[in-house]
């Protein structure tokens, strides 16, 4: 389903001022990457790889880049999705990768089934206290009014908002649903907390009136800032991309793509990242979210200033398959979003598939299967440049496993080090 966006007039803003930044360490990047195991590029032996438009025109420029994302899909069955809101506030916490002096918010109603009434919003920065406090609330319009009506299968991008927010901060969205919303759009797996409240409490800063709903966003799929930078990354894929599996990493902002914002913006032209992982995701069947090809669209293209996007996944499609899977219908499925990334003006980097070996899923026939899938990924030449996330993760003594160091005990998700290595083995200038 394709969606459509309206987005509100706005004048120019001025100019972005520097500011410093709140960085989180990265010591356990230090700590555990050996950068001797770090690939990037394909094969010495494998041609050029064909360049996007953009490959050759990378630079800095002012103007609005996405700071933050997350891939929705359609309401559950049952549970909070499914029943939706009604007389409610949610107040939601986005991880920004990059700051700016201007902020837009864009609320979607891409999967409801009807009309979806929001009646004010507000943006702050996070309180001192965490949860859900806020620190000086400020309104949120859409074509100047506070209140806006989204159709079904649509979203909506505010009206800039004058504040400064830093690198690596946290902004507090609340939205008040005065209304039943029916089923949510959402995303259940976000690792963020959010939390609702009867009645209208977009202004209320000490977050007291607020209970937690869960590590899911609803009705939220992104925020813009206004800043100098070299545009934006997507990282493209399911859990491992999402950040997923424990529950100490809720709030914790220790994803893959957190930590390379990280290392985007403490040195260089500043990129946002995005991410566009969702859990269980496959390249060549809906299920858990749209399909690869079938979400390009609003999770790739219908970001804001894009340059480049990190392409990880196709390990669920090998293990629930079990090794009945043709390498060659995920090859061609890469193959196509390769091409539209490219028609797009947006460089494609291929990430090898890491190890999965004693998850539940393995097989040796699905193994051979994702031998066969890195083989391509490293020596076709097809995207603009490779980033070896199997080589970096993988215990060589036992390629089809993860390093016990890295390893959590599910044997398919990296842990937090695992996560800070696979950052720290993407070169950077090529994605700018």
């Amino acid at each position: 389903m394709l969606s459509t966006r309206f987005t509100s007039t706005s004048t120019t803003p001025p100019p972005h001022r520097s500011r410093g930044r709140t960085g989180r360490l990265l010591a356990v990047a230090a700590s555990a990457v050996t950068l001797s195991l770090v690939g990037f590029g394909p094969a010495s032996s494998a041609p050029a790889p064909t360049p996007s438009p953009l490959a050759s025109s990378s630079g800095v420029s002012t103007g609005w880049v996405g700071s933050w994302a997350t891939a929705v899909y359609r309401a559950n069955a049952s549970g909070p999705s499914a029943t939706g809101f009604a007389n409610q506030t949610l107040r939601q916490v986005t991880h920004l990768s990059v700051g700016g002096d201007r902020v837009r918010v864009r609320l979607t109603n891409v999967f409801g089934t009807q009309p979806l009434v929001v009646g004010s919003t507000t943006v702050a920065l996070r309180g001192a206290e965490g949860g859900a406090s806020a620190s000086s609330p400020s309104p949120v319009t859409f074509n100047g009014n506070s209140s806006v009506t989204i159709p079904p299968g649509a979203e909506m991008v505010s009206d800039p908002i004058a504040m400064t927010v830093a690198d690596d901060s946290d902004l507090v969205i609340s939205t008040f649903l005065p209304v039943a919303t029916g089923p949510a759009t959402w995303r259940s797996s976000g690792w963020s907390t959010s939390y609702a409240a009867a009645g209208d409490l977009t202004d209320d800063t000490a977050g007291s009136g607020y209970s937690s709903v869960g590590a899911s966003f609803y009705f939220l799929d992104g925020v813009d800032v206004y800043t100098r930078s070299a545009g934006a990354v997507v990282t493209f894929g399911d859990s491992i991309t999402e950040g997923c599996c424990s529950a100490s990493f809720v709030d914790a902002n220790v994803r893959y793509p957190d930590f390379l914002a990280d290392r985007l913006n403490s040195g260089g032209p500043k990129m946002g990242v995005l991410n566009a992982g969702i859990s269980g995701n496959q390249v060549l069947r809906d299920g858990a979210g749209a399909s690869v090809l079938a979400r390009f669209e609003r999770d790739v293209l219908g970001q804001t200033g894009v340059r480049s996007v990190i392409l990880l996944e196709g390990i669920n499609d090998i293990g629930t398959t079990r090794g009945a899977l043709d390498p060659a219908q995920l090859i061609a499925v890469y193959r196509q979003f390769i091409s539209r990334s490219h028609d797009a003006g947006i460089k494609v980097f291929g990430a090898t598939l890491t190890p999965y070996g004693g998850a539940g899923y393995y097989s040796e026939a699905g193994e051979a299967d994702r031998q066969a899938v890195n083989a391509w990924i490293r020596t076709s030449g097809e995207f603009d440049g490779v980033i070896d996330f199997d080589k970096v993760i993988r215990d060589p003594r036992n390629p089809s496993r993860m390093l016990p160091i890295y390893d959590p005990g599910d044997h398919l998700h990296p842990n937090a080090a695992g996560y800070a290595a696979m950052a720290a083995a993407v070169r950077l200038a090529p994605l700018r």
